[in-house]
């Protein structure tokens, strides 16, 4: 399995940039279809799956580790301090997008999941000029102030201030800004952050197991294997985004990254979602805003590498 991975990160053929556009394609469609999981998983209430998310990622990701032969950077990275404060902090907000996202598709708030992944490149752009002084080029500006309108629209016309979205977006750009800071690969950093935080939920959730009516038993034959594919549902998408991020180029990448949201859209559209004439023209604003960014994200790169903001799920 290593040697393959290393030819995938390796290699500098027209195959290898095929299979990045594979790997590419394979981790956002599985981050597209994660609220499949989370509906099949339904009885299991957020802050547990986020536990269960957490727990199991730790052995998983270790096997990760081991095949790519990425200890050296895990090491290196537990033993600087200012690494690891970095990624302690970087932690705490993936678990909040973690824990905002599964609660939202639990309670079939999809569409609003969706929408803030849609919005989540915007958002950092805003973030990049206020914070940084990067500039903003003028299709930039048009895609924000259509994502903006149909904010807008959703919240006067629709009567739904979209909290979850916005939750998730920048919780996700704070994620995305704090990571920045850090020289670590997307594999290494995710394996310490969830081993930084497996310690406290580790106890947690045997706890939770111990004493309340959790469905993580052997009485419970399926839901425990659903709940142990929570560590492999959470590390394989980050594995295949690494593989396609090395191959292949930014625009390329900026272009997948919304295979991930019109997913989620899919599904929650398929699970019966109410999708209303607001949410209709939101989500016109927002796709029109899409597909400015991804026009701008390719024009760009032809003269520079521009930075594309990645969810993970």
């Amino acid at each position: 399995m290593a040697s393959q991975i290393d030819e995938l990160v390796t290699g500098q053929s027209e195959t290898a940039t095929r299979n990045g556009v594979l790997a590419g394609v394979l981790a956002f469609s599985m981050w597209g279809a994660f609220p499949i999981y989370f509906q099949i998983a339904g009885d299991v209430s957020a802050v547990e799956m986020l536990l269960h998310r957490i727990v199991w990622s730790v052995p998983f990701g270790a096997m990760i580790i081991l095949a790519r032969r990425q200890w050296p950077q895990v090491r290196t990275a537990m033993l600087d301090r200012r690494t690891l404060g970095f990624l302690t902090l970087s932690a705490l907000f993936i678990t909040l997008n973690w824990l905002v996202y599964t609660w939202a598709v639990q309670n079939s708030q999809i569409f609003q999941a969706s929408l803030g992944y849609y919005i989540n490149p915007l958002v950092l752009i805003i973030v990049g000029f206020m914070f940084f002084g990067e500039r903003l080029r003028a299709m930039q500006v048009a895609a924000v102030i259509l994502a903006a309108a149909g904010v807008a629209v959703l919240t006067i016309s629709g009567g739904q201030f979209p909290f979850i979205s916005l939750t998730l977006a920048f919780s996700f750009t704070i994620y995305s800004v704090v990571r920045k800071q850090v020289v670590v690969g997307a594999m290494p950093g995710l394996f310490v952050e969830t081993l930084i935080l497996f310690p406290v939920s580790a106890v947690i959730l045997y706890y939770l197991i111990a004493t309340g009516p959790s469905p993580f038993t052997p009485e419970n034959p399926r839901m425990m294997a659903l709940l142990l594919l929570a560590g492999p549902l959470t590390v394989l998408p980050l594995l295949f985004f690494a593989v396609s991020a090395r191959r292949l180029k930014l625009s390329t990448i900026g272009f997948l990254q919304f295979i991930g949201p019109t997913g989620q859209f899919v599904v929650g559209y398929y699970y019966g979602e109410e999708l209303t004439w607001p949410h209709l023209i939101c989500f016109a604003f927002i796709w029109l805003a899409v597909i400015l960014f991804i026009f701008d994200v390719w024009y760009s790169s032809r003269n520079s590498m521009p930075a594309v903001a990645i969810h993970v799920e």
